[in-house]
């Protein structure tokens, strides 16, 4: 990567920023993690209550990086076609001629807010997880490619569990980031009440273009990776699995299961994002411990005792990663 990219890279990062801060207040570290994923390829799971702006999140990075969003409100009677596209039944009307056609989905868009996936039920929920993973839809044997590029932010309800489908660990794996929205401080919801009650509606200016994201998409990946980050990315992802001789005995009765190598390549790619919009040429260790916590936090599978002692996967990356100072020190 050239030194006029990485430039380039952290400029429209810091011009983005200020267009979204006109509308969302706040959220500067899920505005960043929203952009990262972005940016690695990745999709993100958003974790929050009604009323905290997850809706005009998705709508507002829409607007700056003049990308096409849509939003798809998860109900138990959601149908896959509902999500991907149907085949309907065109009839000619010159020649009478009959034929099926392919109608997309809403699926089809740059940017997807699924609104709580966890209210409709696993085919369904499939069918949006397939997509992500495969990035195009199959129907009547043809395969049908989504745009690029092509972000996926789903959200849940952390309060209200009753008639939910949880996802299996499984899906949760195919989501980069497991991000929790938490309340406004009392100024910032003052000024959220100030600019949502005048009467004025701010739109920001668009400030990225959808070729420069699938360019800057294209050459992060490139940046190179020393090998001691690697091997420590390797280690730390490592002693979340209670089979791998340096899982932390101090953890043992609280996790049941650990992260997957995608844990891996997951953190080493997002700090590359992480770098890049800051400018280095590389990413460190400060890179990784920006992504680690949503990288890990729906990959470490915590056991009954866990739960009985309302320990949260947080706590449990803090220990890992204290751990792995001490031992590598």
């Amino acid at each position: 990567m050239t030194q006029e990219t990485l430039d380039s890279i952290s400029r429209d990062y810091l011009k983005l920023k200020q267009e979204m801060a006109k509308v969302i207040v706040g959220q500067d570290e899920i505005i960043d993690q929203l952009v990262i994923a972005l940016l690695a390829k990745g999709h993100c799971l958003l974790i929050g209550v009604p009323g905290l702006a997850k809706t005009l999140l998705i709508q507002t990075l829409g607007q700056v990086t003049d990308l096409d969003s849509s939003r798809i409100q998860f109900t138990p009677d959601l149908m896959p076609g509902d999500i991907t596209g149907t085949e309907i039944l065109d009839i000619d009307p010159e020649s009478g001629a009959r034929s099926f056609k392919f109608v997309k989905g809403p699926v089809f868009s740059n940017l997807i807010l699924a609104d709580e996936i966890n209210r409709t039920p696993p085919k369904t929920q499939s069918a949006l997880l397939e997509a992500m993973q495969e990035k195009q839809v199959t129907s009547a044997g043809k395969r049908y490619s989504l745009p690029v590029p092509f972000f996926v932010m789903a959200t849940q309800n952390p309060i209200e569990q009753e008639g939910t489908y949880p996802l299996p660990e499984a899906q949760l794996d195919r989501f980069m980031f497991s991000l929790l929205l938490g309340y406004p401080t009392e100024e910032q919801e003052r000024e959220v009440i100030r600019r949502t009650t005048s009467g004025t509606v701010i739109k920001p200016n668009p400030v990225l273009s959808r070729e420069k994201i699938t360019e800057y998409q294209s050459v992060i990946p490139e940046m190179p990776v020393s090998d001691w980050l690697a091997d420590r990315v390797v280690r730390l992802v490592n002693m979340t699995r209670t089979t791998s001789p340096w899982f932390p005995e101090k953890a043992r009765p609280f996790i049941r299961w650990g992260a997957g190598p995608r844990a891996s390549q997951s953190l080493i790619l997002a700090s590359k994002v992480r770098a890049a919009l800051m400018g280095k040429k590389s990413p460190d260790w400060e890179d990784v411990q920006f992504v680690v916590k949503p990288i890990l936090r729906h990959r470490i599978i915590l056991t009954f005792s866990a739960e009985a002692e309302g320990l949260k996967p947080d706590e449990l990356i803090d220990l890992i990663l204290t751990e792995l100072d001490r031992t590598a020190s």
